[in-house]
C-alpha cells in the first residue's frame, strides 16, 4: 500500500502532514512517487489564501479520475478548511477533518488496529521529512480576531501542548544529531502551560529548550509583535542555540489599517520593539550574530488602504531595512470581517503596491549581505541542485549557494562558508571546511 501527500500553506501543516505519515509509516504504507500510484492521499489545506484553495479544487479532476481507476483508492482532506469549502469537498474526499479531529484520523478511516488505541497513535514519535529538519508544534490555534485572517475559523481558539511533551521531542531530535529545529504556533510567544507545577511561558519554554545539548539551530514562527516582552528579547539575545533571525509581522505601516485589521500595537510600537531586538542583540551576541536578520509579513491593499497609508508603509519598510518579508496581496477571506468592508482595492493597484515593496526589499536586503562579503560562515547545506550546485541556509537564515560543489554527502550537514559574492536574495561562496 502506498500513500501520497500534498501539502499547502504555512509549517503547522507540513508538521501535521509529518506526524500522519508516521502513523501510515507504522501501519506498512510506503511513499508513493505521484497521485497516480497512490492507494491513499492526505491533502493539506490552507484556506488563508484564496491561490492556495483554488489549488485543492484543480485536485478534484485528478483526485475522481484516481478512484475511476483504482476503485479501493481514498483520500483524506485536512488542514485549515472554511466550513463551505468543507462542504463543497466533502463529496470528493473520503474523510474530511476539521483540524480539531485530526487526532481521530485512524479511527474515522477504520486504520485502529487491535489493542491499539488513538492514544498509541498520538505517541508515535514523528518521522521528519528531512532527516536533519524537524517542526515541532508547541501550540495551534489563535485567540485574537484578525478582521483578514480565517485561522481562528479554522483552527479555533488557542490551545497549548504540554511543555514535558516538546522538551522530549526536542531531546530526542537532540540525540539523533539534528541541525536545525523550529518551534511553531499561530501565535508562538503566547504559550503558556505548567511544567513540575511551575507555570511555563514561551520565555521560560526558551530557557528551558537552551538547556538541551546538542548543536542545533533552533528557530520559532509565527510571533505577535505586541507579546514580546522585555525578559522574552533578553532570553532570545543571549541564547546560544536561537538564530539571530526573527520573523515579526508587520501587516501594514500605517496606524489606521493596523487599527482597521485589528492588530494590538502601533507603528511606534512596532518600531520601538525592533529598537529593542537590535539593541540587545549587539548587547548579548558576537560577530556578525550581532545584526539579527528581521523578515515580516505585509498585507497590502487592504479595504482602505489609502496612497497615503500606503506611503506610510513604503517609508516605514525602508526605516526598518528587512532581510526579507513576505507581501501579499490582500484577497477577501468567507466568513472574515473584513470581506465585507467597502473601499476594496482594485487589483491592478494591490500588485503594483506589491512592486513598490518589493523594490524596496531588494534595496534594503542587498544593503544588509554586504556585511557578509568576504566572511566566513556556518551553513546548514539544505539540498543539492539538480543544476550541479548545492544550496543551503546561514544561521540567520540566508540562502547560500555553492556552486562549482555537487557533494550529496554534505546535504544535513553544516559546513564553514567564505562568502565571496552577494546579490538581494543570496549569497554565493566555497566551502572551506566542515564544523
Amino acid at each position: 500500500m502506498k500513500y501520497f501527500s500534498i501539502v499547502f500553506g504555512c509549517q503547522m501543516n507540513y508538521a501535521d502532514a509529518e506526524r500522519m505519515i508516521t502513523v501510515l509509516k507504522s501501519l506498512g504504507y510506503k511513499s508513493a512517487s505521484s497521485l497516480d500510484e497512490a492507494d491513499l492521499l492526505i491533502v493539506n489545506m490552507c484556506s488563508v489564501r484564496q491561490s492556495a484553495v483554488d489549488r485543492v479544487y484543480g485536485l478534484v479532476p485528478k483526485i475522481r479520475q484516481r478512484k475511476k481507476e483504482h476503485p479501493s483508492f481514498r483520500s483524506i482532506l485536512t488542514g485549515c478548511i472554511l466550513r463551505q469549502d468543507q462542504q463543497k469537498l466533502e463529496t470528493d474526499f473520503d474523510l474530511v477533518l476539521d483540524r480539531q479531529e485530526l487526532p481521530n484520523w485512524p479511527e474515522r478511516l477504520g486504520f485502529l488496529k487491535k489493542n491499539h488505541s488513538i492514544k498509541h497513535y498520538l505517541e508515535i514519535k514523528p518521522s521528519y521529512q528531512h532527516p536533519f529538519q524537524a517542526f515541532v508544534p508547541i501550540m495551534t490555534g489563535c485567540d485574537y480576531r484578525c478582521t483578514y485572517c480565517v485561522v481562528p475559523l479554522t483552527r479555533h481558539q488557542e490551545s497549548y501542548r504540554p511543555t514535558e511533551d516538546i522538551l522530549k521531542e526536542i531531546q530526542i531530535l537532540a540525540q539523533k544529531n539534528y541541525q536545525e529545529i523550529w518551534l511553531l504556533g499561530q501565535n508562538v510567544n503566547r504559550y503558556s502551560s505548567i511544567f513540575h507545577s511551575q507555570p511555563i511561558d514561551f520565555n521560560r519554554l526558551l530557557k528551558l529548550i537552551e538547556k538541551i545539548p546538542g548543536n542545533f539551530w533552533l528557530y520559532f514562527t509565527s510571533p505577535y509583535p505586541s507579546d514580546f516582552s522585555d525578559e522574552l528579547i533578553a532570553t532570545i539575545a543571549e541564547s546560544k542555540k536561537l538564530a539571530p533571525y526573527l520573523n515579526l509581522p508587520l501587516q501594514s505601516g500605517d496606524d489606521a489599517v493596523l487599527k482597521k485589521m485589528n492588530r494590538r500595537y502601533s507603528v511606534e510600537e512596532y518600531c520601538t520593539l525592533v529598537k529593542k531586538i537590535k539593541k540587545a542583540f549587539q548587547k548579548h551576541r558576537i560577530g556578525l550574530d550581532r545584526y539579527p536578520s528581521l523578515s515580516t509579513d505585509i498585507i497590502v491593499g487592504f479595504p482602505g488602504e489609502t496612497k497615503k497609508a500606503f506611503r506610510h508603509t513604503k517609508r516605514v519598510f525602508k526605516k526598518i531595512g528587512f532581510n526579507a518579508a513576505h507581501i501579499a496581496a490582500y484577497s477577501p477571506r468567507p466568513q472574515t470581517a473584513a470581506a465585507l468592508f467597502k473601499d476594496q482595492v482594485p487589483h491592478q493597484e494591490k500588485q503594483r503596491r506589491v512592486k513598490k515593496l518589493t523594490d524596496i526589499l531588494r534595496q534594503t536586503t542587498l544593503e544588509n549581505n554586504k556585511r557578509y562579503l568576504h566572511q566566513t560562515i556556518p551553513v546548514l547545506i539544505k539540498e543539492k541542485s539538480p543544476k550541479d550546485f548545492l544550496l543551503g541556509r546561514s544561521f540567520s537564515y540566508q540562502t547560500i549557494k555553492i556552486p562549482g560543489n555537487d557533494n550529496q554527502t554534505l546535504v544535513g550537514k553544516k559546513v564553514m562558508v567564505k562568502i565571496n559574492k552577494i546579490s538581494s536574495w543570496q549569497l554565493e561562496g566555497e566551502i572551506l571546511n566542515h564544523q
